[in-house]
């Protein structure tokens, strides 16, 4: 019987994988600053933080964060305790998205690491596919 088990362990690894690497999510240092920034403006809690790409840029795309409401249509994630939502539109140039937050000599910021991503801009607000 202990056979029969372990190959459906297995099995069922591999299929929640890729679920993660298509989703959303931030780093805890991203998590604490959303978390900051939610209680020094006094953001409602049942406003999530949605991420979007705009057209527009020096790359092609930008990358904008806001608190907003839930639309119908919206994909929903959690990730550290933060809930997210994007239209899917965006979705498409988001899939695997980690955000994280940097502080440094140029300042501080959001930092998305895009798989989706060919490239960049030196500030590294906008993007290209």
């Amino acid at each position: 019987m202990t056979t029969e088990t372990a190959p459906a362990q297995e099995a069922a690894a591999p299929e929640a994988e890729p679920e993660m690497q298509a989703a959303l999510s931030l780093t805890e240092v991203a998590a604490s600053k959303v978390a900051e920034i939610r209680d020094a403006e006094a953001i409602e809690a049942h406003y999530a933080l949605r991420v979007k790409v705009l057209g527009g840029g020096c790359s092609g795309f930008q990358y904008d964060l806001f608190f907003d409401e839930q639309a119908e249509d919206d994909m929903e994630f959690e990730s550290a305790g933060v809930k997210l939502i994007s239209d899917q539109m965006s979705y498409m140039y988001l899939m695997g998205t980690n955000i994280d937050y940097v502080e440094g000599l140029q300042g501080a910021g959001f930092k998305f690491n895009n798989p989706m991503s060919t490239g960049s801009c030196g500030c590294g607000s906008s993007f290209s596919v």
